[in-house]
């Protein structure tokens, strides 16, 4: 008999497990912090959704990518992005898009999408890209790379730190998809050395193993955001 009973309980707690998995829906923003007060709610996806009976043509259209993005900074890129903010009707979808402009020998940084997968594809231009996988056993971080040209396609996979170069004489253009509404995207240089406040030198300089030197002038850099 308690053997049945024990049965039961791991069907009722694997149940449970199961419909919990199924129910609770990928964040679409760094953090929720919970409230019990309705006044200072937000949904989890961070948008209320209008009445459908209320929605337009222009809820799900924007204009522009037709546009250069500026690439006259310091990395020589631009990233103009079409997500919920710019397309209300992506609200709930999963889906967004990115153009990005490179100017000769400019780069888009090492950066992560933490809450989405990239597509990219090259129109016009030759690019280098690649990503590092996460952390192996064997205590090693596979690089895979790869040189586009027009019309060459390469995936990103989600929370994976990645890049393109334009190595060439003439700009560049790409426009990617990501599986998500909000992406987000953490470039790693800006995050790591130009936090606010900024992350204690000491930690930094044994994270990185050189001199703290190295450390106080990187964190007095100005990092620019491509995005």
């Amino acid at each position: 008999m308690k053997g049945v009973h024990f049965l039961l309980t791991l069907a009722v707690l694997a149940l449970a497990t199961s419909i919990a998995s199924a129910y609770d829906p990928s964040p679409l923003q760094d953090f929720c912090v919970a409230t019990d007060d309705p006044n200072k709610a937000l949904f989890v996806n961070g948008k209320f959704c209008r009445d459908p009976k209320l929605a337009k043509a222009e809820d799900f259209f924007t204009s522009g990518l037709n546009i250069p993005g500026n690439t006259d900074n310091p990395v020589g890129s631009n990233v103009t992005t079409v997500n919920v903010d710019k397309i209300p009707g992506l609200n709930t979808l999963g889906i967004s898009l990115v153009r990005i402009d490179y100017a000769p020998y400019g780069e888009n940084p090492p950066h992560i999408h933490p809450r989405g997968s990239e597509i990219l594809v090259v129109v016009e231009g030759t690019l280098y890209v690649g990503f590092v996988t996460s952390n192996q056993k064997d205590g090693k971080n596979r690089l895979f790379t790869k040189v586009l040209n027009k019309g060459d396609v390469f995936v990103f996979p989600i929370g994976l730190i990645h890049f393109q170069f334009n190595p060439g004489h003439t700009p560049a253009v790409a426009f990617a998809g990501l599986s998500s509404q909000n992406a987000g995207v953490i470039t790693i240089a800006n995050a790591v050395f130009g936090s606010d406040p900024p992350i204690n030198p000491d930690i930094l300089t044994r994270a990185f193993q050189v001199d703290k030197n190295i450390i106080d002038y990187l964190q007095k850099q100005f990092w620019y955001d491509n995005n």
